[in-house]
C-alpha cells in the first residue's frame, strides 16, 4: 500500500504520524511510504533519519495526499488540507467531528475515508488510540494548571504544595482525569473528585485511599461547591462521538476566586465548561469573569517527541493490519477497527458521530 505522512500543519504541532521506526516496520513489509520533508524535524526525525528508514522523501504536501492510499495524521484535517482529499483516499487520524460541526460538514464535502483514533475500540471497551494522549493530557494539565496560577501568568499566585494546602477538582475519572488525579496528588493539592459513576469513583478510592481526597458523585450543586473553593478545576469528560456535555455553566465564575484555573482537556470535542473556547499554545488562555481558562486543542502537542512515541506503539498494529489486507478487508474483519470509521462516501457511517452532528 502507498502510504503519506504529511507535515502537521496545526499551531505549535510538531507530532508527526510515523515514526521512523514505523516507517522502517512497514517498509519491511513491503509498502510505500511517503514522508513530507520536515515532517519530523522540530523532534530529531531528520528526513535522512526516514530515507534511511525506508521512507521517500516528498516536498510538496499536495503530492503526498496525491500518491497515497492511506494517510497517516495526528491532527483533523484543517481547512486548508481539504483540497487534497477525495473520494478513495482513507485518513487515519484525531478526527474530533462532534466538536465542530461545519467543518465536519466541509469534510463529508470531500468524500474522503476518515478513520478516527478516538472510537477505534479494544476487547474491554476501552479507547485503545485516545487512551495514550488522554494520559498525557491529563499529566500536562497539572502541569499547565500549576504554572498559569503563578502571579506573573495572570493566576491567583499560589503553588500546589504541601508548604500552603490548595484544592485542585477533576470532573470526569476517565483516562485523562485519573492522570490529572495522580498529578495533584503528588503535588500534595487537596483533591476533590467528581464522576458520574459511583463504581469509579469506589475503585478511585482503593487507589488513592481517604487523605486529603473527597469522592463525589457528580451533580451541578456539588461541581459548584467544589469550583467555588478551587485553586484548579480540570474538566475531562468524554462522551463516545459526540460533543462533551457542559458540566460546569457560566454562573459559576462567579462563586469562583479571581486567578484560579480552569484547563478543559475536552476542548477537542467542545469543550466541558459553558466559557470554553479553543485556544492554541501560542496564546493558550483567556480571563472571563476573573477565571482564567486554558482551552488548547492539542495539548500533548507541547512533548511532541513523548507523545509521538506513544501515540505509534499504539496506532501501529491497526496501520499494518490496513495496509497489509488493504482498508475495506480490514475494516470488515476487525470490528474495533471498524468502530473507528466515521466518514465514507459523503456519509457520516458512526452513529455516534451522526447522532451529535444531526441534533
Amino acid at each position: 500500500m502507498q502510504i503519506g505522512v504529511p507535515k502537521e500543519v496545526k499551531n505549535n504541532e510538531y507530532r508527526v504520524g510515523l515514526t521512523p521506526d514505523s516507517v522502517q516496520v512497514l517498509s519491511s513489509l513491503n509498502h510505500q511510504v511517503f514522508v513530507q520533508s520536515g515532517a519530523g524535524l522540530e523532534i530529531g526525525f531528520t528526513d535522512e533519519v526516514y530515507q534511511s528508514s525506508g521512507a521517500q522523501i516528498i516536498h510538496s504536501p499536495a503530492e503526498v495526499f496525491e500518491l497515497s492510499e492511506l494517510i497517516i495524521k495526528v491532527k483533523e484535517p484543517t481547512e486548508n488540507e481539504f483540497q487534497f482529499l477525495r473520494p478513495g483516499l482513507t485518513v487515519f487520524t484525531y478526527l474530533h467531528l462532534a466538536g465542530d460541526a461545519q467543518k465536519a460538514k466541509m469534510l463529508l464535502e470531500t468524500g474522503v475515508t476518515g478513520i478516527a483514533y478516538e472510537t477505534v475500540t479494544a476487547d474491554d471497551g476501552s479507547l485503545p488510540l485516545l487512551a495514550p494522549m488522554s494520559a498525557i493530557a491529563g499529566q500536562l494539565s497539572m502541569v499547565v494548571g500549576c504554572y498559569h496560577l503563578l502571579k506573573p501568568n495572570k493566576g491567583r499566585g499560589t503553588l500546589i504544595s504541601s508548604l500552603d494546602p490548595r484544592i485542585v477538582t477533576v470532573i470526569g475519572a476517565g483516562v485523562a482525569g485519573t492522570e490529572a488525579i495522580r498529578k495533584a496528588v503528588a503535588n500534595q493539592a487537596q483533591v476533590k473528585i467528581i464522576d458520574l459513576s459511583q463504581s469509579r469513583l469506589d475503585e478511585l478510592r482503593a487507589e488513592f485511599g481517604q487523605d486529603g481526597i473527597e469522592y463525589i458523585l457528580s451533580t451541578p450543586d456539588l461541581i459548584r461547591s467544589a469550583a467555588s473553593v478551587s485553586d484548579i478545576v480540570i474538566g475531562s469528560v468524554y462522551v463516545i462521538g459526540k460533543e462533551a456535555p457542559k458540566v460546569l455553566c457560566k454562573d459559576v465564575l462567579k462563586d469562583m476566586t479571581a486567578g484560579s484555573v480552569l484547563v478543559d482537556i475536552s476542548i477537542d470535542q467542545g469543550g466541558c465548561f459553558e466559557t470554553s473556547k479553543p485556544t492554541t499554545h501560542d496564546d493558550p488562555t483567556f480571563i472571563e469573569d476573573g477565571v482564567l481558562h486554558y482551552c488548547v486543542t492539542n495539548m500533548p502537542g507541547a512533548v511532541p517527541l513523548t507523545a509521538t512515541n506513544t501515540l505509534n506503539q499504539a496506532t501501529l498494529p491497526f496501520i499494518k493490519e490496513l495496509a497489509n489486507k488493504g482498508i475495506i478487508e480490514a475494516l470488515n474483519q476487525n470490528t474495533h477497527l471498524k468502530n473507528g470509521l466515521n466518514i465514507q462516501d459523503g456519509q457520516i457511517i458512526h452513529p455516534a458521530i451522526k447522532e451529535a452532528l444531526e441534533s
